[in-house]
């Protein structure tokens, strides 16, 4: 009886020390994704203040115009 108690008490520490160490992988996963990405769409302002134009002629797949040139080249102007 007292193993079971011991072992249940093992794997309930290691389950959860599992948990953890996944969600730290995953929190520090997703920190380096955050600050290396790019936004989804741009202000005309924050375009043109990363050294491009917004193209009007050139439209995305969702019918938006596009940053044209500098650091957000080809990213959608909202």
């Amino acid at each position: 009886m007292r193993i079971r108690r011991v072992l249940a008490a093992v794997m309930a520490t290691a389950a959860l020390a599992g948990v953890g160490l996944a969600g730290a992988a995953t929190a520090t996963a997703t920190t380096a994704t955050a600050t290396t990405a790019a936004p989804a769409s741009l202000t005309p302002g924050e375009c043109e203040q990363g050294g491009g134009t917004v193209d009007r002629s050139n439209l995305s797949s969702a019918h938006l115009p596009t940053c044209k040139g500098g650091k957000f080249n080809g990213q959608e102007v909202d």
